[in-house]
This record gives structure tokens, C-alpha cells and sequence, in this order.
């Protein structure tokens, strides 16, 4: 474009502006800074994210690479199993972690029964705990729920449930639960 022509484009722009509105005035402003707005903001985000994305694609290749299934032999096998029970010193912490869910969920725990039970040839130990629990179906369900959830080594072995009439909203419950540890 020579400059003649420029000259004319810019006097049709500068008329065409004069004969907005105010309403025609602002949206012009607005529309002019959305387009700074893209170049500015926009467009530099858009390659970063394009970026983040091929390192993202990258990392993912990496990793599916190194997750490649090791073949353990037999001893090591058992090793990772044994090493997921917790030790058997461990387990006035579990109980400490017992009392503290049943706190939590608002049942009363009383009088429970503890006895460690170890076979000769087994590494493992059981140590079986027969809880006496009180408290409404939804707390002592939510509470048996957590205590699984908190203890991936204890299990649930019997309950029994009492209740003494119709009315009572409380439950009278014994839990026969085993903590499986590793000693």
C-alpha cells in the first residue's frame, strides 16, 4: 500500500468512529482490547500449554517404560508379602489407632479381650481381639468400615449384634476382629 491509500483508510476509520454512539464507542474499545488481550495473554499461554502437554506425553512414555512388570522369584515374593503386615511389636499402636476410631465415630468400646496367637511354623502372628462395642447401627458400621480402611492387616472375623428391645436405638455388638502381624 502506498501512503496515499493508508491516508484514506485512516480518515474512513477516524469518520466511522465519529459516527458511533457512545454504546458503538465502547464496544469498539472493547473489541480492540480483546484482540490485545489474545495476542497478549492468550497466545503466549496456548504454546506453553503445548509444551506442558508434550512433557506430560513424554513423562507418560517414560514411565509406562519403567513399570514394566519385574519378575520376582519365589523368596522375593515372600518377602514384599511379609513385609506388608506391620511388625508384632507394633500392636499397642493399632489398638491405640481401634480406640481412637471408635472416639471418632461415637461408640463406646469396653472390656476387650486380647490373646496373640502364634503357630510354630507360620511367620505371621494373629492377634485376636474380641471387642465389645455399643453404639447405633450407622456408628458401628461406619466404625468396623474404618477401622478396615485404617488397618489393611486386621480383619473381620464374627459379629454379633444384640439389641435389648425394639425401641433402643443403641446396639449391644461383639466384634471378633484378627490383626495379622509379622514377627
Amino acid at each position: 500500500m502506498d501512503r496515499l491509500t493508508l491516508e484514506k483508510l485512516l480518515i474512513q476509520i477516524r469518520w466511522q468512529i465519529t459516527r458511533l454512539n457512545l454504546i458503538g464507542k465502547i464496544g469498539l474499545g472493547l473489541f480492540v482490547l480483546s484482540i490485545v488481550f489474545f495476542w497478549a495473554a492468550v497466545l503466549p499461554q496456548k504454546e506453553a500449554l503445548h509444551k506442558l502437554k508434550e512433557q506430560v506425553a513424554s513423562m507418560q512414555q517414560t514411565q509406562v517404560e519403567s513399570a514394566a512388570p519385574t519378575q520376582l522369584d519365589d523368596s522375593q515374593a515372600l518377602k514384599v508379602f511379609y513385609d506388608f503386615f506391620p511388625s508384632i511389636d507394633s500392636s499397642p499402636y493399632w489398638i491405640k489407632e481401634l480406640d481412637k476410631i471408635a472416639k471418632k465415630r461415637g461408640v463406646e468400646l469396653s472390656g476387650s479381650d486380647y490373646r496373640l496367637m502364634q503357630e510354630q511354623e507360620s511367620k505371621l502372628a494373629r492377634y485376636e481381639m474380641i471387642l465389645p462395642v455399643r453404639g447405633s447401627y450407622p456408628q458401628i458400621r461406619a466404625f468396623i468400615a474404618d477401622v478396615l480402611e485404617a488397618i489393611p492387616a486386621m480383619a473381620l472375623v464374627d459379629v454379633v449384634l444384640k439389641r435389648e428391645d425394639i425401641k433402643s436405638g443403641k446396639l449391644d455388638v461383639r466384634l471378633s476382629m484378627s490383626l495379622y502381624l509379622h514377627g
